[in-house]
């Protein structure tokens, strides 16, 4: 499934902010890609899903910050568009090297 995760986590108080911030991009970054700066796209099975939310929901802090997915299914997946700059790779058929 293609997941779209979208975060905005509070850095009011900068050095625990700066660290879940990143923390959150890690975990991120080892699921999918990145699309905008706090906007990944991720493509992943049922138990990857699984383990995706549960990290992203133990770094995140519920009463500061915000963490949303976004499921596209296959025939929404036809019907993204993207203007400007740096082609989006394909989940499916474009090589990720990690």
């Amino acid at each position: 499934m293609l997941v779209v995760v979208t975060y905005d986590v509070s850095t009011v108080d900068a050095k625990p902010g700066a660290r879940r911030l990143h923390r959150v991009a890690k975990v991120c970054e080892s699921y999918g890609i990145r699309v905008q700066k706090s906007v990944f796209e991720c493509q992943v099975g049922a138990t990857e899903w699984v383990e995706l939310r549960a990290k992203l929901l133990r770094e995140i802090k519920l009463d500061e910050d915000s963490l949303r997915f976004y499921f596209i299914d296959q025939a929404d997946r036809v019907r993204i568009e993207h203007h400007g700059v740096d082609k989006p790779l394909d989940l499916e058929t474009d090589a990720l090297i990690v």
